[in-house]
């Protein structure tokens, strides 16, 4: 699943191409996905004849984010305005395609999106707008792509339930993290997986962040001292920093909203190098791994603490 610089490079490449652009048609071509977030949902005609009534014909005035969820705010027609909600969940993907073919791609790398004419077998929702056409692709369909009225029915519907602070927003602060850290009496990449605290963090960046602040992930939180904490705070941002400056990691299966790998897996330290050298200058220690939440977890017993 794509972690916060991943969805972020998304966001800023297609908000690009989408911003101040109008719907002229929707099409819903599998129902279930714009019915809920439930994984048991259904097929609802109903809610797909309000889902394309809502969304037709008006402009996308915004397009944001809040974790892994992207939101694309529509402008305000007969008082009502609304967004759409998407998560692109482990094989999601964005592809809009102009009226001159040219592509702005973003999430899984399907296939037949770069050789084959869209819409393809993978296709769950169509958008005709003025300038070209915004494809949702979804091998697995475990994503969604939801409207509702308001942010407020968002939070309604708990789509951002227990959902921590952004890591850049004023709130995020190095007392907010310690405060809240030390309350924890679980591991570390346990707690920043859970996204309670601070979101965006998977597995990927919650290995990154830990070799660089020192800490092993599975030391328990609250055991952690104020310059553990600070060092956690400050990598943690840089590092989100660096990862949305060259568009993400992409690692396995993840691409840019140009078609391109992301180029950040280039700069990891530890994630995925379970056996090899520490990176560390003049650290004689080889990486080693183990399971924490279901997840491979990489560190270095010699630089971590």
């Amino acid at each position: 699943m794509p972690e916060l610089p991943e969805v972020e490079s998304i966001r800023l490449g297609l908000e690009k191409v989408l911003k101040n652009k109008k719907i002229l048609k929707v099409t819903v071509l599998n129902p279930k996905l714009i019915s809920s977030k439930s994984p048991k949902r259904k097929a609802n005609k109903k809610k797909t004849e309000e889902f394309i009534k809502n969304i037709q014909g008006k402009k996308i005035v915004a397009f944001k984010r809040r974790a892994k969820n992207l939101i694309l705010e529509l402008n305000n027609t007969n008082n009502e305005a609304g967004l759409i909600l998407i998560h692109l969940k482990m094989t999601g993907q964005l592809v809009f395609v102009s009226h001159k073919n040219q592509k702005v791609l973003g999430g899984h790398p399907i296939l037949e999106s770069y050789s084959r004419d869209l819409p393809n077998k993978h296709t769950q929702i169509i958008l005709n707008l003025e300038n070209g056409n915004l494809f949702y692709n979804d091998v697995r369909k475990f994503g969604y792509m939801l409207y509702y009225k308001n942010l407020a029915e968002v939070i309604q519907n708990k789509h951002f339930e227990k959902l921590g602070l952004e890591p850049f927003e004023k709130k995020f602060t190095e007392k907010y993290l310690r405060e809240k850290i030390k309350t924890k009496n679980k591991n570390l990449k346990q707690v920043l997986l859970e996204q309670t605290i601070v979101v965006g963090c998977g597995n990927i960046y919650t290995d990154e962040i830990c070799f660089a602040a020192k800490i092993l992930p599975q030391r328990i939180c609250k055991t952690l001292n104020k310059l553990e904490i600070k060092s956690l705070f400050n990598n943690l941002k840089i590092i989100f920093k660096k990862a949305i400056q060259v568009g993400g990691s992409s690692v396995v299966n993840h691409k840019l909203v140009d078609g391109s790998l992301g180029n950040y897996a280039r700069q990891h330290k530890v994630y995925g190098q379970a056996g090899q050298k520490c990176h560390t200058k003049n650290c004689p220690r080889i990486l080693e791994k183990i399971t924490i939440s279901g997840r491979t977890t990489v560190f270095c017993t010699n630089c971590q603490k």
